[in-house]
């Protein structure tokens, strides 16, 4: 009788269970019984391990072998399991030593020939592994870098089991043969997910790591001064206007000018992006904010998470610490659009499902772009708009009032005249410029909250605001009238109050005045409140 026990990781959404892989050999009938509750996926390691460990030069042991995950009650699923299957059995069989197997936890799926393959989320399982206690993890070669981002833990990379079983035995560990130079490493492709590349517009890097800037952007400068407010406090934004106007360029160049990511920040992004299979080769760490950019046939599930099975992370999560682009959002479906509510307060979204409850991270920075009717010409300043009112009507309703109330800024994106088309050297100012002002305004706001959970102007509270960081006396008497005439909620007169320290941080002022109250007003209902739509005039 033989008995030797090891450890895996079970990922719930992003978040990990240890599970440990148990492997009992009795004499009998020589048989193979997984047992823990294991998805379809994992009930096929069975010949993927029998079939690795006899091509690494092992012999498979001719008993009753019993293999268990515990805990039991804990759904698992997936091919990650393969390596400490392969290694709990070869402990019981004796041709490993049992007690070094212990204390590892491995990760990694097993091919027919023994090589070890990547799978999805092996940053968010050794996190698991590390906060449990476990000091030793065990990854394949070419994911060894993501899992290196753990502090406290060591990270041994192997490409094969055959490797594996050396090290593990104190024995030479053999020499792989090297791939074909100028071919790709089909290792490599347990990366990624099929379908998630950059042409869907899921992908981590975004439009920051592109050459745009915002001085390629003409005219629109209150759209400008809109995208600004909302890199500096996290707003979210609203450009309606015709086609052709600026409205994507405007939204593919924000993540430029948001800060780089922390490194708490970092690893929250990069375990989304690893459960997804977004991570690209030979990037392990996400440290730029992301930028997700659906189309508007994208499902409920696609856009907020969920599926069959274990719910995966939807563009929202994706999007989180980034930027969410919904273009033409009036042409997205209603349910999947007023699913986008709970996480815009939240943070966060909590999918259930018969199989478990997943929590995946979504705090992101909305931008919607819609046209103003279905021929994208209905204008106050023209009549080329063909459409009748109640088409306009239907079309502009599809947007519900609580979905926009969340909206912090709303701004009319113009046509883009002649004169601005063609005029040379009239150029906006650059994307380093703004990142310049975007940063001081976000050390600015850092420095106010310190003493709070909160980093932007965005996240605090209306409560909080309107007790410890209210505006100057008599600043949002205007705002308040609105309140009392029915243009503003009271969700509304909040969001005023964040855009309006946002908009003073920008500028410098220790606290909102008359004018920051009024431009974010102005930004907020689009009413003209007699105020200079370019941040550097209010300084």
């Amino acid at each position: 009788m033989g008995f030797a026990r090891t450890c895996a990781v079970a990922l719930v959404g992003v978040e990990g269970v240890v599970v440990e892989v148990q492997a009992d050999l009795e004499p009998g009938v020589a048989a193979f019984t997984l047992v823990g509750l294991p998805d379809k996926s994992l009930t096929e390691s069975k010949d993927r391990v029998r079939a690795a460990v006899v091509n690494s030069g092992s012999a498979w042991p001719q008993k009753k072998l019993t293999v268990g995950l515990s805990p039991a009650s804990v759904p698992k699923g997936g091919s990650g399991f393969d390596l400490a299957v392969a290694c709990a059995v070869l402990g019981a069989a004796e041709r490993i030593d049992p007690r070094v197997l212990s204390d590892i936890v491995m990760i990694g799926e097993l091919g027919l020939d023994g090589r070890v393959r990547p799978v999805r989320g092996v940053l968010p399982a050794v996190l698991a592994a590390a906060d449990a206690g476990y000091e030793q993890v065990v990854v394949p070669e070419c994911a060894a870098a993501e899992a290196s981002l753990v502090p406290g833990i060591s990270v041994l990379g192997v490409r094969s089991l055959r490797q594996l079983i050396a090290v593990l035995t104190d024995e030479p560990v053999p020499e792989e043969d090297p791939d074909e130079q100028g071919r790709p490493d089909p290792l490599m492709a347990g990366l990624r997910m099929p379908g998630t590349g950059a042409a869907t517009g899921m992908h981590s890097m975004g439009a920051a790591q592109h050459d745009h800037d915002l001085a390629d952007v003409v005219g629109q400068h209150s759209a400008r001064t809109a995208v600004e407010v909302a890199a500096a406090g996290g707003h979210h934004v609203f450009l309606e206007g015709p086609p052709g106007a600026g409205k994507t360029m405007l939204a593919e160049r924000l993540p430029a000018i948001l800060p780089r990511l922390t490194k708490g920040e970092s690893l929250e992004v990069t375990a989304v992006h690893s459960v997804a299979g977004l991570l690209p080769p030979g990037k392990p760490l996400v440290d730029i904010a992301p930028y997700c950019a659906p189309h508007h046939s994208a499902t409920m599930q696609a856009l907020v998470g969920g599926g069959q099975g274990i719910a995966r992370p939807g563009a929202v999560s994706l999007a989180h610490r980034g930027v969410l682009f919904l273009d033409e959002t009036p042409e997205f479906g209603s349910q999947a659009l007023d699913a986008l509510r709970q996480p815009l307060e939240a943070g966060h979204v909590v999918i259930a499902r018969s199989a478990g409850v997943v929590r995946f991270p979504a705090r992101f920075l909305m931008v919607l772009a819609a046209n103003p009717c279905p021929c994208g010409r209905f204008s106050q300043r023209d009549d080329l708009c063909e459409c009748p009112p109640s088409m306009i009507r239907r079309y502009q309703a599809r947007l519900s009032g609580p979905l926009l109330d969340r909206v912090d800024l709303r701004v009319e994106v113009d046509h883009v005249t002649r004169s601005e088309l063609t005029e040379r050297g009239a150029r906006g100012e650059s994307t380093e410029t703004v990142v310049d002002r975007v940063r001081a305004a976000r050390e600015r706001a850092a420095a106010r909250l310190a003493d709070t959970p909160w980093r932007t102007n965005s996240e605090v509270p209306g409560r909080e605001l309107r007790s410890r960081w209210y505006a100057s006396l008599g600043a949002m008497d205007e705002a308040e009238r609105s309140l009392e005439r029915g243009a503003l909620t009271a969700r509304g007169l909040d969001r005023v109050l964040r855009v309006a320290w946002t908009v003073a941080d920008l500028v410098g002022h220790d606290r909102p005045g008359a004018t920051d109250v009024a431009l974010a007003l102005q930004l907020r209902t689009g009413v003209p409140r007699g105020v200079p739509m370019a941040i550097g005039a209010l300084s």
